[in-house]
């Protein structure tokens, strides 16, 4: 006689809370802005939040990681790329938005403690790069894909080039708004945007050439 098929395997612990998660998050912004990276405490964020302090280790290995996680929500709930029907016009778009999300006070002390963080820390330096800049990175391979598409770019044949200029599109997109306002404390207004833009597309235009 055949034996009974053994029961399926019961799930262990209770499934994990989008809006606990969102709690925790805005916690650890809210934390930053008060208190700075040195005086944030996972205890503070918890309470802050409203949940155990054990919630945020069964999520989070550790302030680090939590504090990165928090960053990246915020450039995925703000960044994005809209078709505005040309290169030219999605470019100086996303270069706004990023500026905007740049002057948020959450934004700018939650990623500025991180890297001045990673700088001594080459997990931290790798969660950055997994969580906030491959993720947004591919904001402009969709620019890139959608200006192909209307002709304003040729096609790259081949992927590791393609690799290579994606990356460097993303850097000098990036590391410009970046230093413009968090460095030099200038303002990324429509002006200087335009400006900006021109100058990138010129370049690619160079890189290029035409299709």
């Amino acid at each position: 006689m055949s034996s009974a098929a053994p029961p399926p395997a019961r799930r262990t612990g209770r499934p994990r809370s989008a809006e606990a998660d969102r709690a925790i998050l805005d916690a650890t912004r809210a934390a930053l802005v008060e208190l700075g990276w040195g005086k944030l405490t996972l205890g503070d964020v918890a309470t802050r939040a409203g949940v155990a302090k054990t919630t945020l280790y069964r999520r989070w290995a550790g302030k680090n990681e939590l504090v990165v996680d928090a960053v990246a929500a915020l450039f995925d709930e703000h960044l994005e790329l809209p078709d505005r029907g040309s290169l030219r016009a999605d470019i100086e778009g996303v270069v706004l938005q990023f500026a905007s999300l740049l002057e948020r006070p959450e934004t700018r002390t939650a990623l500025m403690a991180v890297v001045a963080e990673s700088t001594r820390d080459d997990a931290l330096r790798r969660r950055i790069r997994s969580a906030i800049v491959d993720r947004q990175k591919s904001l402009v391979l969709l620019g890139r894909a959608r200006a192909q598409a209307r002709g304003e770019l040729p096609h790259e044949p081949d992927p590791a080039s393609a690799a290579r200029n994606a990356d460097l599109i993303f850097d000098v997109i990036a590391g410009a708004v970046v230093h413009r306002t968090l460095v030099s404390a200038e303002p990324v207004d429509d002006e200087w945007a335009r400006g900006f833009t021109a100058l990138l597309v010129g370049g690619l235009t160079a890189t290029y050439g035409r299709p």
